[in-house]
């Protein structure tokens, strides 16, 4: 059994199991269950066996390895790792040159003690919400194999909801670690526009994009990102935060299954008052619409030189992104400027805003569509109808499981004001220790 990061690293430090032990357990558990799963693309045995000893090492001579000592971890196939492509989950890149260096998240990761064990699948070039990869295939949910992880870094997800790693790393750009955190029922943050380092992770968005971990519990989340940022997080809880649910747009096409859930959440609450975002449908909009443009400009040499390369849903959207006009793209910049100017008036008498990540559990891979306003939409696109507006704003949101008895997992947003983390750390800890929020993860080399 894999269990928390930081139960893992403590273990290890202290010298009552070994890293390279722990490493090996981690291994064996992704041969056992990848092959009904599909979350790894590469398994680093090598490289993890012997950053595993390294630890050891350190152990046996007396000094400490760090918060992360020995902890197995996965990231998303968009993160540099010395030696091998940078794929970011297309085919066409299989062959791209190998990076030379980790990307600096990993750095910080292995400086801390942890151990690289494996690179995990998403959608190509992380322009989807489903997982869906015409190369490396579909990642399936493990509470239901039958169902998408969700997206783009559904790897990451089930690779934590399977039991296989403790934590893993993703990327958000619309919704990209929240979606997949909701629906796998783990947790997963999508942090301030920024904060997180981008180097070496392969670009899709500049605007928007941004990483940060999937782990099984608040704690984990908390204690990875301070790592990540280079200093640890203060989780001192703040006292008379004033907490509001977001109505309106956040309230519609709500699946009842969703909508049972996250009224007995907020319930759980109190008499929390409802506020709603201003011309919501506008901000996500603009968001398709920048990620579309950014995208399409991206990619728009490798377009024209070799376009049967793609994956054809990607390959569609990127080419209409880059057919867009300028003045399109500058209205989008320019309302995002309007949007983000109300969300900060919004927030300075509202210290943490809560909504549903998705509408409803994870979509079902024979048909994966999801309904809005009563029309079924295909999944892949629009898993994102609650998150992209949050980006659009670059505001940090922490995806945390519900803690539902039965059923799929269902996810809530914990939403805050730039720069708000550690306050949004604090009080999901408090609701994780109060009980509301819990991590679902198959435990069972069976599952799924």
């Amino acid at each position: 059994m894999i269990g928390e990061a930081w139960a893992i690293a403590q273990a290890v430090r202290e010298g009552r199991v070994s890293a390279v032990e722990t490493a090996q357990t981690a291994i064996n558990r992704i041969r056992t269950l990848d092959g009904r799963i599909n979350a790894v693309t590469r398994l680093l045995e090598k490289r993890a066996l012997a950053e595993a000893a390294l630890v050891d090492q350190k152990v046996a001579a007396g000094f400490d390895p760090g918060p992360l000592a020995g902890v197995p971890y996965g990231v998303k196939d968009l993160f540099d790792v010395a030696g091998l492509p940078t794929t970011a989950g297309a085919g066409i890149r299989r062959d791209a040159p190998p990076a030379s260096v980790d990307a600096q998240a990993i750095m910080r990761l292995n400086a801390a003690g942890a151990v690289l064990v494996a690179t995990l699948n998403m959608d190509e070039f992380a322009y989807g919400f489903a997982t869906v990869n015409a190369t490396w295939g579909t990642t399936r949910n493990p509470h239901d194999p039958g169902r998408l992880a969700g997206g783009s870094s559904g790897g990451s997800a089930a690779g934590v909801a399977a039991g296989m790693l403790p934590f893993t790393l993703g990327s958000d750009t619309n919704g990209s670690i929240r979606i997949p955190a909701s629906l796998c029922g783990v947790w997963g943050l999508k942090p301030t526009h920024g904060a997180l380092p981008m180097e070496g992770v392969f670009p899709f968005v500049d605007s928007f994009d941004d990483i940060g971990p999937f782990t099984r519990s608040a704690r984990d989340l908390a204690l990875i990102t301070g790592i990540l940022a280079a200093k640890p997080l203060q989780m001192d809880a703040s006292p008379g935060l004033c907490v509001a649910r977001l109505g309106g747009w956040f309230a519609n096409n709500l699946e009842p299954a969703m909508e049972t859930a996250f009224a007995d959440f907020c319930g759980q609450l109190g008499a929390l008052p409802t506020i709603e975002l201003p011309q919501v449908d506008r901000a996500r909009s603009a968001a398709f619409l920048m990620t579309a443009a950014e995208g399409g400009r991206r990619h728009l040499p490798m377009l024209r030189h070799n376009p049967a390369g793609f994956d054809p849903a990607t390959r569609d959207r990127l080419i209409a992104g880059a057919a867009l006009p300028s003045a399109a793209y500058l209205d989008a910049q320019d309302f995002r400027i309007y949007y983000k100017a109300q969300l900060d008036r919004i927030f300075e008498t509202v210290h943490i805003a809560v909504a549903p990540v998705t509408v409803g559990v994870a979509p079902r891979i024979d048909n994966p569509v999801i309904r809005i306003d009563g029309r079924p939409v295909p999944a892949r696109a629009n898993l994102g109808l609650f998150t992209q507006p949050l980006n659009f704003a670059g505001l940090p949101v922490i995806s945390a499981p519900l803690a539902t008895a039965d059923g799929l997992p269902l996810g809530v947003q914990l939403i805050g004001p730039p720069g708000s983390d550690a306050t949004l750390f604090a009080f999901a800890a408090d609701l994780e220790q109060r009980g509301l929020l819990r991590a679902h993860i198959c435990e069972n080399p069976a599952c799924p």
